[in-house]
């Protein structure tokens, strides 16, 4: 078990397919978890989609009482604050398949059983979890979470709400402005982030909603899409807090807010999975049922495209998303296993892996949006109009991009944490990029390699990719050094190196796994997906690898860089990607819907 790849490792660690856990090893009680969810969905959600879209705010809250009813809501709470005490991949799963039929509820539900309630089951003492856990856990009460303000959103720590100890000793009093507050409407308590003092960092507390104790709100936000979802600014004046609610210690906010928010990207990559699988099943329906010049649309090749596009990019997401979820869960029960406690083991766990949380957010986000895109593409004029669910799906995927910390605010932390742990020697870097710098100044071997075996030429591409990242990001560390920081599109440039290796080898793994098991015949659709997608993967990485050596290289050292560029997105045998599309749709169009 402790020899488990650890965070930011598969940078420089090949990783075997059978070390990877897959949608496909989901074992019958995670199955069943599964299709109760897709029950309450279908039945709760997908049915009454208009309400949500005509802001119907109590219909939203009214389902996450149901929610806590069928204990959805405590999935990952300790069994000792009345939760399930599920494993991780138990966690991700629900909220893959729960959130899928409405942007609204995926975010009140997100809301709630993450940032609303995951900060007092992993930093509450004993006492604040025994009194607020239980009621979080059923959907007796609900959670939401205060940390951004009008001066304060990327630059978390800036916040100016104030924190002001009484004369007595007994409790603080908190004063300021919080805004874009999901779950404020129907909420029975905030985790609210505030500043002692002078103090450099912000501390967290768990306060009550109580509007006789100076808590006022404004009216509901109107938003371009997940409507129906309580958005509000709320107010704080001198809105008294025993000391006794102060989460964690003094100063420790932060460190509370950026760990909640690890947790929270990984999630929302979940979340925006069944959303896609949807859109898909429901772009493949209309293009079967709809005829032109005498056609169903589904026959034309334009549309093939994007279906075998939409459909490889959710596959990939799939497989990276539960990939690193699994990661996570094995590193928590290491953490164990050595004596740690459940909430310091969790806390470490998802740590360890910040940069897939971050990886992940960043992709499927994109991907998301990208693919409902496409699915109002498909319906035409009928993806315009709000009688179908595309115009929804598109607009409820926009905020993806921009909370849990925006796209691109992600970007630049994947790589800065993976430069980190590199200095920390928890992800040796140095020594796989000296040999890269030896590579690029030898001779290339000109021997004929045996790709006679699945993915062998893409493994060696993979293996390739990753020597690009290594010769960019290490180049640009010699040069820049502490101020890399400040080179921000650079920064943005090797962190999309960076998305598409973990995306494309985790799609080539779950592939090569599944057909494994299967046979190769069985799986010919998986099979093409991940070549595609590994296609695509080469053209952004070569595009961004350029990008990136010709904005800090010159002379000498530029053309060498550029020379071993393209030495590493080589492709011998280049897939034929018309075909791989063609197999990919001609499955979907089968089976009428996503079906991987």
């Amino acid at each position: 078990m402790s020899n488990k790849t650890r965070g930011g490792q598969f940078l420089v660690k090949e990783t075997k397919c059978e070390d990877i856990f897959t949608p496909e090893d989901f074992n019958e009680e995670q199955i069943m978890m599964r299709d109760s969810v897709k029950e309450f969905v279908d039945k709760e959600l997908w049915a009454h989609k208009i309400r949500f879209e005509q802001k119907d705010y109590k219909y939203t809250e009214e389902c996450m009482k149901k929610a806590g009813d069928l204990g959805f809501l405590s999935i990952s709470v300790p069994e000792a604050y009345g939760g399930m005490g599920m494993g991780f991949v138990d966690t991700v799963l629900v909220c893959d398949y729960i959130s899928g039929a409405t942007g609204s509820f995926s975010t009140a539900f997100g809301a709630h059983t993450g940032i609303g309630t995951m900060p007092i089951t992993l930093y509450g003492t004993e006492e604040q979890k025994q009194k607020y856990v239980p009621k979080l856990a059923t959907g007796e009460w609900f959670g939401a979470y205060c940390l951004t303000e009008p001066g304060a959103g990327s630059d978390a720590n800036s916040g100016k709400t104030k924190a002001v100890l009484s004369e007595d000793g007994t409790h603080y009093k908190i004063t300021g402005q919080k805004m874009w507050i999901s779950n404020a409407g129907f909420c029975q308590l905030f985790i609210v982030f505030a500043r002692i003092g002078d103090d450099k960092n912000i501390t967290g507390f768990i306060v009550e909603n109580d509007p006789n104790n100076g808590i006022t709100m404004n009216e509901e936000e109107h938003k371009l899409g997940i409507r129906a979802s309580s958005t509000r600014q709320v107010f704080f004046n001198e809105t008294v807090v025993p000391i006794e609610n102060m989460l964690s210690e003094r100063g420790n906010g932060f460190k509370i807010a950026m760990n909640a928010l690890n947790v929270g990207r990984i999630k929302l990559a979940a979340a925006c999975l069944d959303a896609q699988r949807r859109v898909i099943s429901g772009s493949v329906k209309y293009a079967n049922e709809r005829v032109q010049f005498n056609t169903p649309i589904s026959q034309f090749g334009a549309i093939r495209y994007k279906l075998a596009e939409m459909a490889t990019s959710c596959y990939a997401g799939e497989s990276a998303t539960y990939r690193a979820a699994k990661d996570i869960e094995d590193r928590i029960a290491i953490r164990e296993a050595e004596g740690g406690s459940h909430q310091e083991s969790e806390l470490k766990g998802v740590e360890e892996f910040a940069i897939e949380c971050s990886i992940l957010k960043v992709a499927v986000s994109e991907d998301i949006q990208n693919c409902s895109d496409e699915g109002i593409q498909i319906f035409g004029g009928m993806g315009f109009s709000e009688d179908t669910p595309m115009e929804s799906a598109w607009r409820d995927a926009r905020i993806a991009r921009i909370y849990e910390g925006t796209n691109e605010i992600n970007r630049m932390l994947s790589v800065g944490m993976l430069i980190k742990k590199a200095m920390k020697g928890h992800v040796d870097l140095l020594g796989p990029a000296t040999k890269v710098s030896e590579e690029l100044l030898g001779i290339p071997s000109f021997d004929a390699p045996d790709y006679s075996e699945l993915f062998a030429e893409e493994k060696e591409m993979i293996a390739k990719l990753k020597k690009v990242f290594l010769m960019v990001a290490g180049s640009a560390v010699q040069k820049y050094g502490p101020d890399l920081d400040s080179h921000q599109q650079l920064l943005l440039a090797a962190a999309d190196i960076l998305i598409e290796i973990y995306m494309a080898e985790s799609t080539i793994l779950r592939a090569e796994k599944t057909a494994k098991k299967r046979g190769q015949d069985q799986v010919k659709e998986q099979i093409a997906m991940a070549q595609l997608y590994l296609y695509k993967a080469v053209d952004i990485i070569s595009q961004k690898g350029k990008e990136s050596i010709i904005s800090f290289a010159e002379g000498d050292e530029q053309r060498m860089l550029l020379m071993g560029l393209k030495r590493f997105t080589k492709y011998t045998n280049m897939p034929n990607i018309v075909a791989l599309r063609h197999t990919i749709a001609t499955k979907l169009i089968k089976e009428n819907q996503y079906c991987f």
